[in-house]
């Protein structure tokens, strides 16, 4: 049994070797991840860098995608179902890391720019599934006044709603023919003079352009195109990240371990459970934590625009 994995996954690796003696993997770099590579794959583990379809898959005899993200707009689902192959995401898996990851943004752009007490700001919260839902909570324990927007749930109130009443718009929902560009000219026309734009979800789902063009202030952890981001939507960003809302030590290892659960149960072999492992170092890395982090990593970001990649492949996972 072979399984071909992304090499930028923390403990995925280390586990299966540990663990499972009798399987093979082999850890790739992203651009290394190709058809012939995958040919006599029997799983192929991947993040967002990877688009799993037709082109990568055929002729191989690959039986299982798990993709370690919350995300899944980079897997062609209706390809694999026909073929298929099983696939996994790992839902809410990084969900605290991002939910903490607002509550900084929140935290250092109110302090800074906004200079508005808790009690008098309105969140708008845009999809409420694992993440969304953290965020309300998180608000309402800080004493903001939340609105929810979540159509397919049934919860909440209108787009038109969040726009028009909300000083702070988070987005909290996945990628897909419905989402794209939601957060449009039409959407930020209706928004309050001044309001706040964060997007910690999936790039895409905020129109850049018509964002750069509202004159409203935004946090972008996504983007449009990554890695290739729009130099001028870095520079007017009040803070900018290389979509590393979500790497925390916990994220990471949760989804490591739901991709494992799903390879064990495919292929009726034992549970490997990482938090025990024999010879698996799970400590947690000297990530940056402290109050600021968010705008220091901007500044980092900012003073080298084109080392998206390179920066979020070198980002040390956050405590949580």
């Amino acid at each position: 049994m072979l399984i071909i994995t992304d090499a930028h996954i923390p403990f995925l690796v280390e586990a299966v070797r540990c663990e499972w003696p009798e399987v093979d993997i082999c850890p790739l770099k992203p651009e290394q991840i190709d058809a012939e590579a995958v040919r006599h794959a029997d799983v192929l583990v991947v993040r967002t860098r990877t688009q799993v379809n037709k082109s990568l898959l055929s002729g191989s005899q690959v039986r299982l995608v798990c993709t370690a993200t919350i995300g899944f707009d980079h897997i062609d689902t209706e390809f694999c179902d026909r073929q298929g192959i099983r696939w996994i995401s790992c839902p809410g898996c990084n969900a605290q890391a991002v939910c903490d990851y607002v509550e900084e943004a929140i935290e250092e752009i109110k302090n800074e720019k906004l200079k508005i007490k808790n009690s008098s700001l309105t969140l708008g919260v845009v999809g409420v599934g694992h993440v969304g839902s953290l965020v309300a909570q998180m608000a309402e324990r800080k004493g903001l006044k939340v609105l929810l927007n979540d159509p397919p749930k049934g919860i909440g109130v209108s787009l038109d709603e969040i726009a028009q009443n909300s000083d702070i718009i988070t987005f909290h929902t996945p990628l897909d023919k419905s989402t794209y560009h939601l957060c449009d000219e039409a959407f930020l026309q209706q928004c309050k003079q001044g309001a706040l734009i964060i997007n910690a979800a999936r790039g895409g789902i905020v129109n850049e352009q018509a964002l750069l063009s509202s004159g409203h202030p935004y946090i972008l952890d996504t983007w449009e195109n990554e890695p290739d981001i729009n130099a001028e939507v870095l520079a007017k960003a009040q803070l900018a990240t290389m979509h590393i809302a979500g790497y925390s030590v916990e994220g990471k290892r949760n989804a490591s371990q739901m991709c494992l659960d799903e390879i064990a149960d495919l292929f009726h072999l034992k549970r490997i459970d990482i938090s025990t492992s024999r010879d698996l170092d799970i400590s947690k890395k000297k990530g940056d934590s402290a109050p600021g982090w968010i705008s220091r990593i901007s500044s980092q970001l900012k003073s080298h625009p084109t080392g998206f990649e390179s920066l979020r492949k070198s980002y040390p996972l956050r405590e949580g």
